[in-house]
């Protein structure tokens, strides 16, 4: 049945001339040039020249898989992928759950105060990295910051964050949270909106629970909205720079040296050549794309549940 009604569609179609072959590829055109050019081409001299021990100002000799080896065998890279994977394990989880449940609260919330609050918590959205950096670094600051003096006044110690491991990664993913609690809260609260309401009335009506109708309608409806969410989560944590670059510089002791930290020291080495920072360039991109390939193999992408 549907193999007959797939040929009758295909003999109702137009026949296509080959003006509109032409046309349609000059229309993609221009977007495959800017790919080939800005993507494409410095993808293949990236690859091409982590081959070689090539820099600025000098020869260029072919190595092999050298640098390659060198980087995977460096102990501080080494310790970033293991600081990225900490932030991974802390970052994705605890923002998924709280944009979630915040998400639940927003929806139940109307008129100009509703407005407000969706507004208030994108707002920091929009707010560089480097920039957010700066106002927690105000905050969290020895001498003077906000936190420090509070504790000053309840007579407690300071806390020194830049030179202890677990406040320096706390903070770390304070600002990163912060950042992106509003965009993913509003992923969800879309996602929610999408759901039809007849499914909830009639899970009522078949006497689920709340418990049950959140396992069987709205888990099942968010799939792809948790399949977004993760993914973006998974890259950003594994692409983080500015934030622990501006905090606490990648320490105290390389705890928070994330894998982008150490190729931008590799690059500001004059003793090291660029094939080792275009290597291990091309090695995060590498585990980056095999990680959201296990993300969408965990978290399968269907249609929705109307398709």
């Amino acid at each position: 049945m549907g193999s007959k009604g797939a040929k009758k569609t295909t003999r109702n179609r137009l026949p296509t001339s080959k003006a509109d072959h032409i046309t349609a590829y000059l229309m993609i055109l221009p977007a495959f040039a800017i790919l080939a050019v800005f993507v494409l081409y410095p993808l293949y001299m990236a690859v091409t020249k982590s081959f070689t021990n090539w820099s600025f100002y000098g020869e260029t000799q072919f190595v092999g898989f050298e640098n390659y080896r060198q980087v995977i065998r460096n102990a501080y890279f080494q310790k970033s992928l293991v600081n990225s994977l900490k932030f991974v394990l802390i970052l994705v989880p605890s923002q998924i759950f709280l944009a979630f449940l915040f998400a639940h609260a927003v929806k139940k919330l109307t008129g100009g105060f509703g407005t407000f609050v969706k507004v208030s918590i994108y707002v920091p959205t929009v707010i560089a990295g480097v920039v957010a950096s700066v106002i927690f670094i105000f905050i969290l600051d020895y001498r003077a910051g906000l936190v420090n003096q509070m504790l000053k006044v309840f007579g407690l110690p300071r806390m020194a964050y830049a030179n202890n491991p677990l406040l320096a990664t706390i903070a770390v993913c304070l600002v990163v949270i912060w950042l992106g609690f509003g965009y993913n809260t509003l992923v969800f609260y879309a996602g929610l909106l999408n759901i039809p309401k007849e499914y909830y009335e009639a899970a009522q009506v078949d006497g689920a629970n709340a418990f049950e109708q959140l396992i069987k309608i709205t888990l099942p409806s968010l799939k792809n909205i948790f399949v977004l969410v993760s993914i973006n989560l998974v890259t950003g944590s594994l692409q983080l720079y500015d934030i622990p670059y501006m905090l606490t510089g990648g320490g105290p002791a390389q705890t928070t040296q994330t894998p982008m930290i150490y190729l931008l020291n590799n690059f500001r080495d004059m003793s090291k050549n660029m094939g080792l920072t275009l290597s291990g360039a091309i090695l995060m991109m590498i585990i980056i794309g095999l990680c959201s390939s296990v993300v969408f193999r965990i978290i399968s992408s269907e249609k929705s549940m109307d398709a």
